[in-house]
């Protein structure tokens, strides 16, 4: 599990993230805002650790752009502002949990944990109506990907599938993440190979024939969406 924790406290950030990696995740630290939004928008995280108060960008702002562009991590601040109003401003931007400072050690990484367990569902996902990705654009609510002047009609699931990659787009989802996404706990049981099916459907259909490839296998670990590298059927 990968997390972003954007703390400008170094004397609190830089412990904190030694203790979430003696716990087995992969940290990456920004001290001000402006890096953490840079890191935000360039990986995927599992889970997003915010101050409110930081420099060029504040952790509200952080949360906003976010959910602004349909990206669902989750997020938890860690704040020294303690009222009511606070707390409901930042749950209002799309946090998902909140925790003043000063806090216990053991209560944060038991929020961590249940954060992470929560599963990603279909239903909570506020997509974009329209999204694009170079050549490539998705309408999510017709169902319809449009590239190179055609116009091309796709099932509910290859929707959902292609509007998760291009929400990250240039970035490795491996097999898992997207499995989760897609499937999650739902009752509905896919076959051991229905994503590498999945896949291979909705590149026949959003890669015609002397088009740059747009989905490329990472072979062994997931799927990457973007007009650079190899292509290729798994």
């Amino acid at each position: 599990m990968r997390i972003l924790l954007v703390d400008d406290e170094a004397e609190m950030a830089n412990p904190l993230s030694h203790v979430l990696s003696q716990q087995g995740y992969e940290v990456d630290v920004a001290y001000d805002g402006g890096r953490g939004s840079q890191l935000a928008q360039e990986n995927h995280y599992d889970l997003l650790i915010l101050d409110w108060m930081l420099p060029k960008f504040s952790g509200l702002e952080i949360c906003q752009q976010l959910r602004s562009r349909g990206d669902t991590t989750p997020v938890l601040f860690l704040t020294a502002k303690d009222t009511l109003d606070d707390r409901v401003e930042g749950l209002d931007a799309g946090a998902d949990d909140y925790l003043v400072k000063p806090f216990e050690l053991r209560e944060l990484l038991a929020r961590v944990r249940a954060l992470l367990r929560r599963p990603p569902t279909l239903e909570s996902v506020a997509l974009p109506r329209r999204l694009r990705v170079d050549d490539l654009e998705l309408d999510t609510v017709n169902q319809l990907a449009y590239r190179h002047g055609r116009t091309i009609e796709l099932s509910e699931k290859e929707t959902q599938l292609l509007a998760y990659l291009m929400r990250h787009p240039n970035q490795l989802l491996t097999h898992d993440q997207i499995h989760q996404y897609l499937w999650g706990d739902s009752n509905e049981k896919p076959t051991s190979n229905a994503l590498a099916a999945q896949i291979r459907l909705l590149r026949r259909k959003v890669e015609a024939k002397g088009e740059p490839p747009l989905i490329n296998t990472v072979y062994g670990r997931g799927y990457r969406l973007g007009s650079f590298g190899e292509g290729g059927e798994e």
